[in-house]
């Protein structure tokens, strides 16, 4: 068996039902990219960060975000020590392989902006000293989009450094009996055990860099792109960073097909996860209650696909 397909089965063995959050999670992954998780709380999402850096081996940090956390609390600060007479790095949250930021939209937007570099450049500058991330280098954040008090909604900009947004939902019937049965038998995130290593995760991340993406799929990328721009209900369009995260998550997406070439079923089956959640409606497409899902199927209907 693929280790792939091994890191998907020890994971969907805690994490019951949703086969499909724990592929884009993974394609993330092995992309390279960040996922925002927005849905209502107790569906999880805790639970599906820490099964994966326990199945993967690495480091685990968490920011639980409050009003009162400070942009150190995540990156960390620099700390004068009496006895050298210099300033020493305290490393923070971010400095771990696989990062859950609970609640993102808890905290303030100067707190919210500290992930920006990390996220985008894998760094984070402190004093003026650059210090690497670690690799794998995974960020996971929570949204609950049902209270509004007290919260800070995400700019266009910091949403358009995840690579995903994804939406887990109710389990049906048969899956919550599962989960009640799990915690009745004490097989909890907790007996997790690793089905491989960093280094194999690299491994893979270098194999998907090898996959092939032919020049018209990349034209089929790009068309779609320039049409969400040229959708008027939308306040703006896909930008060339989403061109290419829709790019590297169609490659994780063959790879997990265990495929060696991106076809134009790949790009469709992660484009509303990749854009959806960069678009924003204009005030006259909301005063007539038009939906974005929606709007986007309907540019994806109309993009030609090459054969």
């Amino acid at each position: 068996m693929a280790k792939t397909d091994l890191l998907r089965a020890n994971i969907n063995k805690f994490f019951v039902g949703k086969e499909y959050v724990v592929d884009n999670i993974l394609i993330c992954l092995l992309a390279g990219g960040h996922v925002l998780i927005e849905d209502v709380p107790g569906l999880g999402k805790t639970t599906l960060a820490s099964v994966l850096a326990k199945s993967i081996q690495c480091s685990f940090g968490r920011i639980q975000c409050t009003p009162d956390t400070l942009p150190g609390d995540i990156t960390g600060v620099s700390v004068f020590n009496q006895k050298t007479s210099e300033f020493e790095y305290n490393e923070g949250a971010i400095m771990n392989q696989l990062v859950l930021v609970d609640e993102i939209n808890r905290t303030t937007p100067k707190t919210q902006s500290s992930l920006l570099e990390a996220m985008a450049e894998n760094q984070v500058t402190i004093d003026g000293a650059v210090h690497r991330l670690p690799s794998p280098f995974l960020v996971i954040a929570t949204e609950n989009p049902v209270e509004y008090v007290g919260t800070y909604p995400l700019p266009e900009a910091q949403l358009d450094r995840f690579m995903m947004c994804l939406k887990i939902g109710y389990p049906d019937k048969d899956n919550e009996i599962r989960i009640a049965k799990q915690m009745l038998e004490h097989r909890q995130a907790d007996n997790v055990t690793a089905v491989c290593t960093t280094n194999d995760i690299e491994a893979m991340k270098a194999d998907v860099e090898r996959i092939t993406v032919s020049d018209a799929v990349i034209s089929y990328i790009v068309d779609i792109i320039r049409a969400t721009r040229e959708e008027e209900r939308f306040v703006l369009g896909a930008s060339p960073r989403a061109m290419l995260a829709l790019t590297k998550a169609a490659r994780a997406k063959a790879y997990l097909e265990e495929r060696d070439f991106v076809k134009p079923d790949d790009v469709k089956a992660v484009a509303r996860q990749v854009l959806l959640h960069r678009f924003t409606l204009t005030s006259k497409a909301r005063g007539q209650r038009e939906d974005v899902l929606s709007i986007f199927n309907n540019i994806l209907t109309k993009v030609k696909v090459p054969v």
